[in-house]
């Protein structure tokens, strides 16, 4: 798959999502990706080198960059680093400014104390939890919404980019179906349908903002809860294909070679007796 929408999930008891960037132990690459959230990325230690679509943005100590709705990114971190990220959800803007659906803001790699010192201070007091932790995270956020909107925000759209977003708007909606619902029978017809598409319109749409066809999208999405379920339970392999909509074993078997380079079960069974080997080790 060249690139993937990602479906952003806020914290349990946040309506945006703040979290330490999985990838702090270096060797770690994430593809290509799209969501409908704003993002930041601050890195506090060490660097990495972030991408969107083709430009390259190396981010080092204190530096921080801010990804817009929509646009496709990765990101590629070789050494150890230590990286807060914040994803606003787009939908948060609502209230506050109008035309959010072409909503824009600068991107380019720099550093900025006072929306650093913020996003810092949100972290430390969600770790921390102390009394009326919740008011202050909650005081921060909106300060650095404001920020965004009066320092960074792009009053300037040109017609190519709002193409561009109201396309992605449309296919983001029929993924995030797609991934409720991937269990079901889900024919490009039938989908097709329930958007008010014809099926040729949205196959190509497919084609062109997620650079995959789609019936190797839903494949694909359906291979990964399948090796979800292979690692995480016993259950047989022929129940994870039915389990994760997959028409039968032999399907599922084809699909997570092409991916996982190995049958399901033999892949089990190689990563089950690695672990054992790191314990005795």
């Amino acid at each position: 798959m060249d690139f993937r929408h990602e479906l952003v999930l806020p914290n349990e008891d946040l309506p945006f999502r703040l979290f330490v960037f999985e990838g702090k132990d270096g060797s770690y690459k994430v593809s290509k990706h799209w969501h409908r959230s704003v993002e930041i990325f601050l890195v506090l230690e060490g660097s990495i080198d972030f991408y969107i679509d083709s430009s390259l943005y190396r981010l080092g100590q204190e530096q921080f960059i801010l990804v817009n709705s929509n646009e496709v990114h990765s990101i590629d971190c070789p050494k150890p680093n230590f990286t807060l990220v914040l994803q606003i959800p787009r939908g948060l803007f609502d209230a506050y400014i109008g035309d959010v659906d072409h909503l824009l803001f600068s991107r380019s790699c720099q550093k900025d104390e006072a929306l650093a010192c913020l996003i810092r201070r949100m972290q430390k007091a969600y770790e921390q939890r102390q009394t009326g932790y919740l008011l202050q995270i909650l005081s921060d956020f909106y300060q650095i919404m404001y920020l965004l909107v009066t320092d960074y925000r792009i009053l300037e759209v040109d017609e190519e980019r709002k193409r561009q977003n109201r396309n992605l708007d449309r296919l983001s909606k029929i993924t995030n179906y797609i991934q409720v619902n991937y269990r079901e029978d889900l024919t490009l017809e039938g989908v097709a349908h329930i958007f008010g598409f014809s099926p040729a319109y949205l196959s190509k749409m497919f084609q062109k903002y997620a650079g995959i066809n789609y019936k190797t999208y839903v494949s694909d999405l359906r291979t990964q809860a399948g090796y979800r379920l292979l690692m995480n339970t016993k259950m047989p392999v022929g129940e994870i294909a039915m389990e994760c909509g997959f028409p039968d074993s032999r399907s599922f078997a084809k699909a997570f070679r092409r991916r996982f380079g190995a049958p399901p079960a033999e892949y089990r069974k190689s990563r089950l007796e690695s672990n054992k080997d790191k314990k005795v080790t």
